[in-house]
């Protein structure tokens, strides 16, 4: 299991080291690019991704939340991010993304939003490093666990299985020690984790808690 906390909710006024305090104890750092039209919200780009690159040597996880997200990748490469994921709602053909990605050296994702089936990404899985499931509606952090979305996490683990792909499942979206064992046994191998991690009083006691969460299922 790979922890990935979202930096989307830490302290933007002490980056380094809200970043410093976690990265010993994590796998990932969860990066939300928003472009204020694919979703309401605007977040950050390359950047202040360049500037944190300076300071973390964890793999960057670039969830791009854009309307054109294939255009972002050349400044997301040159930032230091090591693999994008792109909505299939915003790239419903994602094959020309996934080329661009691999030219660049990135690895490659598709993430669904709660309304959309897992089939629509699942013609493009064999592209894919990483299929993630959002559990919230994207683009606004600390939104509540939507635990109707599992079985589609299910399907995912189940689809990738079958086919002997190398894709890792991470699901996004309110999670924390409460759900993380339910979300771990219904096949995710990435738990993407910001409110839960960065807000927490503890912030390596709330991870630590989700690794024995998924461990005990």
């Amino acid at each position: 299991m790979k922890l990935a906390p979202s930096l989307l909710a830490a302290d933007f006024s002490r980056l380094q080291s809200e970043i410093a305090r976690v990265e010993p104890h994590v796998d990932w750092l969860h990066l939300d690019v928003m472009d204020g039209r694919f979703v309401p919200n605007l977040s950050f780009g390359a950047p202040v991704i360049a500037a944190i690159r300076g300071v973390t040597d964890l793999y960057f996880d670039c969830h791009i939340m854009a309307v054109e997200p294939g255009e972002r990748l050349p400044a997301l490469a040159e930032a230091g991010v090591d693999l994008v994921t792109v909505h299939v709602e915003a790239a419903p053909d994602p094959t020309d993304a996934a080329r661009r990605a691999r030219d660049l050296g990135l690895d490659f994702g598709l993430v669904a939003s709660p309304a959309t089936p897992f089939e629509a990404m699942a013609p493009y899985a064999e592209l894919c490093d990483v299929l993630v499931v959002m559990t919230v509606e994207p683009g606004r952090g600390g939104q509540p666990f939507m635990a109707e979305i599992l079985p589609k996490v299910e399907t995912a683990r189940e689809w990738v299985e079958k086919r002997g792909l190398r894709a890792d499942i991470q699901v996004d979206g309110g999670v924390n020690g409460d759900n993380a064992g339910r979300v771990a046994e219904a096949g995710a191998s990435v738990l993407v984790a910001g409110t839960a991690v960065f807000r927490a009083e503890d912030p390596v006691a709330a991870v630590e808690g989700m690794r024995r969460a998924t461990r005990i299922r």
